[in-house]
């Protein structure tokens, strides 16, 4: 006996503090801490306003159909949440052998004096609102799109990534501690 799997339609609230714009399955979502843009047509599903709701109607019935439709679905929540609240990454400076230093410069971030090298680690900060503060001993990452906040925070990190040594051992670097 065969389950059939009904069409899932799904739609999202749209916050009075929020405006969302769609053309030719760009979605554009604009609130009070910047614009977030996010290009869905390679997206198998169709992506309409109506009213005061977003509605996620997948092309067929099947379980990968429902699995792209929950991706849009939380892919555009995750918009809404950084246009109106942001996104936070905070990452430690940890050193047992040399005092490691991270400075900002444009839209790159150099770590110098990483196990004493002479020349700076460079990481490049992606995205026009994605903001880097040096706090002490804490680098905090900042800005409303999910995407460009995390990938900015592990090019930070990657940037110490040791190599030819015992990474248990020599645990020197910048790490991700906190994601809000």
């Amino acid at each position: 006996m065969a389950t059939s799997i009904k069409q899932e339609i799904s739609s999202i609230d749209i916050p009075a503090t929020v405006t969302i714009k769609k053309e030719n399955n760009v979605v554009t979502v604009k609130g009070k801490l910047g614009t977030v843009t996010k290009d869905l047509t390679k997206m198998t599903a169709i992506v309409d306003l109506e009213d005061n709701k977003i509605v996620i109607k997948p092309y067929g019935k099947r379980k990968k159909d429902l699995a792209i439709n929950n991706t849009i679905k939380s892919i555009i929540e995750s918009m809404i949440a950084g246009v109106d609240k942001g996104f936070t990454y905070k990452l430690k400076i940890v050193y047992a052998h040399f005092p490691i230093s991270v400075k900002t410069k444009g839209k790159d971030v150099y770590v110098e004096n990483y196990f004493g090298e002479r020349s700076a680690r460079l990481s490049r900060i992606i995205g026009d609102d994605t903001r880097v503060n040096i706090d002490g001993e804490d680098v905090i990452v900042q800005g409303p799109n999910l995407e460009h906040v995390s990938q900015t925070a592990a090019n930070i990190e990657r940037s110490t990534k040791l190599k030819h040594k015992d990474q248990r051992v020599f645990l020197d670097g910048v790490y991700v501690y906190s994601k809000e």
